[in-house]
C-alpha cells in the first residue's frame, strides 16, 4: 500500500509557489491580491455558505455526551462506569431516568434496538435533533488508513500507520485540525478557505476566528482574521486619541500607514493599512446588524457564536460568499470531577449552538450555515474513579438547516471492554478508547463537499482522504457520509 501524502493538485501547488514568491519579496503578499485571481479559485460562489467549527478543547467524554440508552447497552455502560448491575447510576454513569427528556428519536431506528440520548443538560440540541435540524456522527476520529484492532496492534506501521502521537492533547488538537501533529502550519479549514478566496469581495474575511490563533483556519494563502466577541480588534493609536491629542493620533496614523522605501518597513505599513481598513469594514458592517435572538449570558461559547451570527448578518457589506469560522470552549479534560463539571460544559454547548441555529433562522440562512463539533479526542469508557482518561474516537454533532437530521451516521460501537479477541470487543483499543470507525477526513470531506469543494480538489484539502472511499477499495469508509 502506498501511504505517502498524495501529490497535491496543480492549483494548490500554484498557490504555494505564489505565496513563497510573495514572502521572498519578489511579489506583493499573495493573500492581498488573491481575490482578483480567478484561476486560483476552486469555485465561484453565487450563493452564501458558512462552516462553523465548534472545538471542545481538552477531549470531551463521548460516553456521557451521546449516551447509550437501550436497556442492554445502558446496563453495560452503567456497569463499566461504576454503577454496578441494574440501572442504578453510580461512579461516572448518568442515571437512565435523567436521560429520558433528551432521548433521541431518529427517523430510521438504529439496528439491534440501539438507542441514544444526549447528556441531560443538552435539551436544546436534543430538540434540534428530534426536529430534524441536527445529526450525530458516531465514532469519528483521526485515521491515516482504515484500521482494525489487530492492525492497530500490529508492528507493521508501514502498512498500518496510526495518527502521530495519539492521546496527546496538543498533538491531537492539531491532527484533528490539520492532519499533522503540533507544529503544523496549515489546517483543513484554511485549505477550504484557499479555494474560496476569490469568491469573496474581501478575501481577508474568508477564514475568521473568534477564539484566537489555531491551525485549523491557516491556509497556504488564506489568513485567519481574528476578532473578539466585541468585534474587530482596533489599533488603539489609530482608533483613539493618543495622550488626548487628535494631532498625535493623526500623525501616528500617517506614520504607520504611509509607503516607505525600505522593503520590510513598507510591507509592515501595508499590512497595518490592511488591518485598519479591515477593522473599519467589520465595525461598520456589524453596526448595521440587529439580532433579536436571545443568547445565554455567562457563556463564552455563546458570546463567540453570537459574533459569528452577526458577522454572517454583515456578509453582504463584507462581500462574503463563502466563510469558515472557528469558535471554542475549553475545560473538557476531566480526569476528575466528570459528573460535577461536565453538565455545565454540556449546557453551555447546547444553549450556545441552539441559540446560534435560531439566529441563522432569523437571518434567513439556516440552510446555508452548518455548525459541527470537534475535540482533541474522546475518552475512555472505563472510569478512573472520578473521571475518564484520554481516548481516541468520539461522537460529534452537526447542526443546520441543510443537515439531514433526526439521524445517526456511522457505526454504533458495542459496549464491552473485556479485552478479548471476541468480535464484539474489537471496537476499542483498550479501556473503551474508541477505535474510530469514521475518519476525520471523511467527516471533513462531507462538510467540504457541501461547501463547494470539488472531488478533484479534496486531496489537496485532506491529505489522507485518498485512503478512504470506493476509489481506494474501501466503500465501507465512504468519502461522503451523507449527513449533508
Amino acid at each position: 500500500m502506498h501511504l505517502l501524502q498524495p501529490e497535491l493538485h496543480t492549483r494548490r501547488a500554484f498557490l504555494r509557489r505564489s505565496t513563497q514568491l510573495g514572502l521572498a519579496g519578489t511579489a506583493l503578499p499573495f493573500a492581498l491580491n488573491l481575490a482578483a485571481m480567478g484561476e486560483a479559485a476552486a469555485f465561484n460562489a453565487t450563493d452564501y455558505k458558512a462552516l462553523v467549527c465548534v472545538f471542545l478543547y481538552g477531549g470531551n467524554d463521548y460516553a456521557n455526551t451521546v449516551v447509550t440508552y437501550d436497556d442492554d447497552s445502558y446496563n453495560r455502560y452503567n456497569t463499566v462506569r461504576g454503577g454496578g448491575a441494574g440501572q442504578t447510576a453510580g461512579g461516572i454513569a448518568l442515571a437512565k431516568a435523567a436521560l429520558t427528556p433528551t432521548l433521541l428519536t431518529p427517523t430510521t431506528p438504529l439496528p439491534g434496538g440501539r438507542q441514544y440520548a444526549l447528556h441531560p443538560a443538552m435539551t436544546g440540541l436534543a430538540g434540534l435533533f428530534n426536529s430534524g435540524k441536527a445529526a450525530v456522527q458516531l465514532n469519528v476520529g483521526p485515521l491515516v488508513v482504515p484500521l482494525t484492532r489487530a492492525q492497530y496492534n500490529s508492528a507493521d506501521r508501514a502498512t498500518y500507520p496510526v495518527p502521530p502521537k495519539l492521546f496527546s492533547h496538543n498533538d491531537q488538537q492539531s491532527v484533528w485540525q490539520s492532519s499533522s501533529p503540533e507544529g503544523s502550519t496549515v489546517g483543513w479549514g484554511g485549505n477550504i478557505g484557499d479555494l474560496a478566496l476569490s469568491s469573496n469581495g474581501n478575501s481577508l474575511f474568508t477564514c475568521i476566528s473568534v477564539t484566537g490563533n489555531a491551525v485549523f483556519l491557516s491556509g497556504d494563502s488564506a489568513l485567519q482574521y481574528q476578532v473578539s466577541t466585541n468585534g474587530a480588534v482596533a489599533i488603539n493609536g489609530v482608533k483613539n486619541r493618543v495622550y488626548g491629542s487628535s494631532a498625535v493620533q493623526s500623525a501616528l496614523t500617517s506614520l504607520i500607514q504611509q509607503p516607505r522605501t525600505q522593503t520590510l518597513e513598507n510591507e509592515y505599513n501595508r499590512v497595518t493599512t490592511r488591518a485598519v481598513t479591515a477593522e473599519s469594514q467589520i465595525t461598520n458592517g456589524l453596526a448595521a446588524v440587529t439580532l433579536s435572538t436571545t443568547f445565554p449570558n455567562n457563556n463564552s461559547l455563546a458570546n463567540q457564536l453570537k459574533m459569528v451570527a452577526r458577522l454572517i448578518g454583515a456578509r453582504t457589506s463584507l462581500g462574503s460568499k463563502r466563510q469558515v469560522f472557528l469558535v471554542s470552549l475549553g475545560g473538557f479534560d476531566l480526569h476528575d470531577n466528570l459528573i460535577s463539571q461536565q453538565p455545565v460544559l454540556m449546557q453551555r454547548v447546547s444553549e450556545a449552538m441552539t441559540a446560534f441555529y435560531n439566529a441563522t433562522v432569523e437571518l434567513g440562512v439556516a440552510d446555508k450555515v452548518t455548525a459541527f463539533t470537534a475535540s482533541d479526542f474522546g475518552r475512555t469508557l472505563s472510569s478512573n474513579g472520578d473521571g475518564s482518561d484520554h481516548g481516541w474516537g468520539s461522537h460529534h454533532l452537526v447542526v443546520g438547516g441543510a443537515v439531514k437530521g433526526k439521524a445517526f451516521y456511522g457505526s454504533a460501537p458495542p459496549v464491552s471492554i473485556t479485552n478479548t479477541a471476541a468480535p464484539e470487543d474489537q471496537w476499542h483499543v483498550g479501556q473503551g478508547r474508541l477505535l474510530p470507525s469514521t475518519s476525520v477526513d471523511q467527516y471533513a470531506a462531507t462538510l467540504a463537499k457541501w461547501f463547494g469543494v470539488a472531488d478533484n480538489e479534496m486531496a489537496g484539502v485532506l491529505p489522507n482522504i485518498t485512503h478512504f472511499g470506493a476509489a481506494a477499495g474501501r466503500p465501507d469508509y465512504p468519502v461522503d457520509l451523507g449527513f449533508l
